[in-house]
């Protein structure tokens, strides 16, 4: 039992260069483990691309639905610009706005055109378009937005109070 008690004091996270060096590997390890859903999911939405693709082509060969064929083409689109939001992740480590609402605006078209705009009712083309609205008021805005929050270090300013304590 004492060689337990005396395992433990000497495995006991009583430094903050310990405490710091197991929070930055488990930090890595969640990392790791992000970027294996992220490689998984752009696998998988290449197998999707590839598969819609095929039924594109096989459509194309026996009847014209021009409606159905446009409304697959646009989804294609859709999933190559999530494939390309998900490389971005993979690149640096963060969700790109403009990629999002990029994909947000094509995603709502989309649907607009497989419904067809004359079987819609009147309030919900009114929220569609006010949606649309936001959005690109959304881009517009981005572009004054800072990439990154340099002058911001959460941080730093949390360490000051401590130390003033």
């Amino acid at each position: 039992m004492q060689q337990l008690i005396d395992a433990t004091k000497d495995n006991d996270l009583t430094t903050p260069q310990q405490g710091a060096n197991l929070r930055f590997r488990v930090v890595h390890a969640l990392e790791l483990v992000q970027d294996a859903i992220a490689i998984s999911l752009c696998i998988g939405l290449f197998c999707v691309m590839v598969l819609q693709m095929k039924e594109i082509f096989l459509s194309l060969l026996t009847t014209l639905h021009f409606h159905e064929i446009t409304a697959d083409i646009l989804f294609i689109l859709i999933l190559v610009e999530l494939f390309r939001l998900l490389i971005i992740y993979l690149q640096e480590q963060r969700v790109s706005i403009g990629v999002s609402v990029e994909v947000t605006i094509v995603s709502v078209l989309r649907e607009v055109i497989v419904q067809g705009l004359l079987e819609v009712e009147w309030k919900q083309i009114l929220a569609t378009c006010a949606f649309l609205v936001a959005l690109a008021v959304l881009l517009i805005v981005r572009v004054w937005l800072p990439p990154t929050f340099e002058g911001i270090d959460p941080e730093q300013k949390a360490s000051l109070r401590i130390k003033k304590r």
